[in-house]
């Protein structure tokens, strides 16, 4: 039986229009806060990539599940079919983030991780809405003394967790949801920035071969991770 078109405009669809027009006016300052750094960071996260490096996502909750996803536009694909990226989201591990959090605490788990993975030129995204997650803000400060650059992205809450971060995209929003839903447009922003300028060709439609061997090739000449440990900056 259909529903009266007066009954189709009860409480529910009111309460739903205004929540889409909350969010939609959410977006429309999305580009005036964040274009600019939004485009310096897909700057530094394109020279990680290719010279051989990797992209390191990481963040709790809502901020984990964007961190999977976005590593996952770039390892897979996001609008073309093109050679994979080095891209890892520090959340994945379940035997590692239960073991790190059960030896040494949960603020470590992405840090320790770090410890291991991160070199030189690599590149941490680092999320978090509030700007006050332990775990991640460990992240950036090992990320720093591995000698990676550091992307935040953070809301407005967030702005000393920015001002330690090498780039920052603080997200308009005066609630979780808000932040988090400019969150992921930016990042897939990110992601579509970083394919255009690496993979132009299979962008236009052309057949695309794997252009990166130089890049490999680079990476496998970084040095040991003792020397790593005597050239790296601290925090």
């Amino acid at each position: 039986m259909k529903r009266k078109r007066s009954e189709a405009r009860g409480p529910l669809e009111r309460q739903a229009r205004s929540a889409l027009r909350e969010a939609a006016h959410n977006m429309a300052g999305v580009e005036r806060a964040c274009a600019s750094a939004l485009a310096e960071a897909a700057e530094v996260l394109i020279a990680c990539l290719e010279g051989g490096g990797t992209a390191f996502f990481c963040g709790n909750g809502g901020s984990a599940a964007d961190a999977q996803h976005l590593a996952c536009e770039l390892a897979g694909r996001y609008l073309v079919d093109r050679p994979g990226l080095a891209a890892v989201a520090l959340t994945t591990n379940s035997s590692s983030l239960t073991a790190i959090g059960n030896d040494f605490g949960y603020d470590a788990v992405f840090a320790r991780q770090l410890e291991g993975l991160g070199t030189p030129g690599d590149v941490l995204v680092a999320i978090t809405t509030s700007g006050r997650s332990a775990s991640v803000t460990r992240a950036v400060e090992t990320a720093h003394a591995c000698g990676m650059t550091v992307i935040g992205f953070t809301g407005p809450q967030g702005k000393s967790f920015a001002a330690h971060c090498d780039l920052a995209l603080v997200a308009p929003g005066r609630s979780t949801p808000r932040i988090q839903e400019a969150h992921i447009t930016l990042g897939h922003t990110l992601c579509e920035l970083v394919e255009r300028a690496l993979f132009a060709g299979a962008a236009r439609g052309r057949p695309q071969k794997n252009t990166r061997p130089a890049a490999r090739a680079s990476a496998r000449k970084r040095p040991g991770r003792a020397a790593r440990r005597r050239g790296a900056r601290t925090s």
